[in-house]
C-alpha cells in the first residue's frame, strides 16, 4: 500500500512544492505526495520552477493549492517552520522542517534549501 506524505507551509508555492517534487522523484510508485498552504499564493515562486528544472523537474505542472482541499489520512505530515500559521493535521507521524523561507535568497541561497530539503526528503522516504 502507498504511503501518504503531506508537506505544508504557508504560500504553498516554494519549500513545500519542492518537497512534494522530491517525494515523488524519490518515492515512486510506493509514495503519494502532496502539499498545501494554510495561506496559498495560488502561483508557484517561477524560481521554484527555474531550481527545481535545474535538476530535471518540471514543478511547472504543479498547483498552489489550499490545505482545506487535501483529505484522507497521512502516514507522514511535515511542516516547513510556519509555526502557528500551520495548523494540526492528524497523522501517523509528524515533523517541522525548521527550513528558511528561500523566496527572498540569491540563487546560492535557494538551492542551499533545495538541496536541504531533497536530503530531508529521501531520510523521510527512507525511514516510512
Amino acid at each position: 500500500m502507498k504511503k501518504r506524505v503531506l508537506f505544508v507551509c504557508v504560500e504553498n508555492a516554494n519549500r513545500s512544492q519542492m518537497a512534494e517534487a522530491f517525494a515523488r522523484l524519490h518515492g515512486g510508485e510506493a509514495i503519494e505526495a502532496c502539499s498545501a498552504g494554510s495561506a496559498p499564493s495560488g502561483r508557484i515562486n517561477p524560481r521554484a520552477v527555474q531550481l527545481m528544472a535545474e535538476l530535471g523537474y518540471d514543478l511547472a505542472t504543479h498547483a498552489s493549492k489550499a490545505l482545506d482541499t487535501v483529505v484522507g489520512d497521512f502516514d507522514a505530515v511535515v511542516t516547513m517552520g510556519c509555526g502557528d500559521r500551520c495548523p494540526w493535521i492528524p497523522a501517523r507521524r509528524r515533523e517541522d522542517w525548521q527550513l528558511p523561507d528561500p523566496k527572498d535568497l540569491d540563487d546560492d541561497g535557494y538551492r542551499a534549501v533545495r538541496d536541504a530539503i531533497c536530503a530531508r526528503v529521501q531520510a523521510l522516504l527512507a525511514s516510512l
